[in-house]
């Protein structure tokens, strides 16, 4: 679906919050299907943007990485 949202799973880190809020972007846009949206909704896509990036931030924080 999203082709340019990247795997932001690494081995040695785990992702910045600049990562997860560019991804969390990217994946809002694409889904609303507005690159930039009115002045009207900025305010909810912004907040979804931040909730899914936070969201994110919980999941790779509790993630166990197995390692070899």
């Amino acid at each position: 679906m999203c082709r340019n949202i990247k795997k932001l799973r690494f081995e040695d880190r785990t992702p910045s919050d600049e990562e997860l809020h560019d991804a969390a972007l990217q994946f809002v846009r694409k889904i609303s299907g507005f690159r930039k949206p009115s002045k009207i909704n900025q305010d909810i896509f912004d907040q979804t943007v931040q909730k899914i990036a936070s969201v994110s931030r919980k999941m790779f924080d509790g993630l166990e990485v197995r390692r070899a």
